[in-house]
């Protein structure tokens, strides 16, 4: 191996890193298109993230002025009780390059309110939509049994006159079924609420989960056959914090395809520092054309992944991908010194670090961990191997030992 050579290796490199850059960048313009054109779509046609909001009791009529939330002038009716239950079941969706973690809600709420006066009042018994624009299937609200009926533009928000007696009690029922995507919130109200006799339970058919951000844990966990069963219980409790269920999400193809096309040069530089390594030590040194087209197949395995990720799974993607590199790089190198070669060194040098690296990308959180412990290994084989070696007569041009 000549210094001419090794220049010619690393501009070859270097042109190869920049093609990954491009790549990517255009990776990241398709991804951010996409999100922009289908996100909305989603949200037309699936629901936008649900918030139930626990329904509102006032002493007095009031008038539901529009999609403005109501102020009233005289004091709310306590909640005393809140039992509900809530089924959740995920339904993922695939657009592009992105998929959307979309789900049906299965909603049953029980609440009782209590008159805190010892005369009759009329209360106004007020329920807020979680959303607008969206679809609630089954939909029943019903106050001491009697089912009210929705009428005309509800502006989000359904309201009825109810008479209590004194220290009398309005049992309130809300059921539905609905959609929506990413997570599910449950408010107790706007702002520090007085919480009292609460019950919820969730119920899940998948396993992997998170709490939203500024929402408090489940009180319990339990494991059911397909999911889990979430319970937050309070006797009494001032709360200003919300509760909610945030749906697993898919690994997203563009993301991971162009976080691979940014990191690829890593591995590439170690697949090219093991060819000149073992060519100096085993006297095959390859020209510099060769790595040319070394390159150009380990970037044919991002390319290819990178538009064929949106039009299937992107497990399948990435096997097909790897086995076309595989393919290409092995090939070329058995006709162009022998198989044996090609097989052992070659081929085993791409799968670690182009199969192995790029796989290590659909683990959050480990991918650094999983390069750099390979960084390491291939420092130690690397410097076992060359122990011995004569540099300075490696690049004077003279092989060392030739590879019977």
């Amino acid at each position: 191996m000549t210094a001419p050579r090794l220049i010619a290796i690393v501009i070859i490199f270097a042109c190869v890193s920049v093609a990954w850059l491009v790549l990517a960048g255009a990776t990241v313009v398709r991804t951010q298109e996409v999100s922009r054109e289908l996100t909305p779509q989603v949200g037309e046609l699936w629901g936008p993230p649900l918030t139930q909001t626990a329904p509102m009791a006032y002493i007095g009529v009031l008038e539901n002025t529009g999609r403005q939330p109501v102020q009233p002038l005289l004091p709310p009716v306590p909640l005393d009780a809140s039992d509900l239950k809530v089924d959740l079941h995920l339904d993922y969706r695939q657009k592009g390059l992105l998929w959307y973690s979309t789900y049906t809600v299965d909603f049953d709420g029980k609440y009782r309110f209590v008159n805190p006066t010892d005369r009759p009042i009329a209360a106004t018994v007020q329920y807020v939509f979680p959303a607008a624009n969206t679809l609630y299937d089954n939909f029943r609200f019903e106050i001491n049994g009697t089912q009210v009926l929705p009428e005309g533009n509800l502006s989000e928000t359904l309201t009825k006159v109810v008479n209590l007696g004194p220290r009398g009690t309005a049992n309130v029922r809300v059921m539905y079924h609905s959609r929506g995507v990413d997570r599910w919130l449950y408010r107790f109200g706007s702002g520090i609420t007085n919480v009292k006799n609460f019950n919820l339970v969730v119920n899940t058919d998948f396993r992997d989960f998170d709490f939203p951000p500024q929402t408090v844990s489940s009180s319990t966990k339990e494991a059911t056959a397909n999911g889990w069963k979430l319970g937050w219980k309070f006797d009494s409790t001032v709360a200003g914090f919300n509760i909610g269920v945030e749906m697993p999400k898919k690994t997203q193809p563009g993301p991971l395809a162009s976080q691979m096309s940014f990191f690829a040069p890593v591995s590439l530089l170690f697949f090219f520092s093991v060819l000149v390594i073992i060519g100096a030590v085993r006297g095959q040194n390859l020209h510099p054309m060769h790595y040319f087209f070394l390159g150009a197949a380990f970037f044919s395995f991002h390319l290819l992944f990178a538009y064929l990720a949106d039009h299937v799974a992107i497990e399948i993607a990435f096997v097909v991908s790897a086995i076309v590199s595989l393919l290409l790089v092995v090939t070329y190198v058995g006709r162009m010194a022998n198989w044996r070669f090609a097989l052992r060194q070659v081929g085993i040098a791409q799968l670690l670090f182009l199969v192995l690296f790029s796989y290590a990308f659909f683990y959050e959180g480990y991918t650094g961990l999983v390069i750099t412990i390979g960084a390491i290994v291939t420092l130690a084989v690397m410097m076992q191997v060359t122990a011995q070696v004569d540099w300075e007569t490696v690049f004077k041009g003279r092989n060392v030992k030739r590879d019977t």
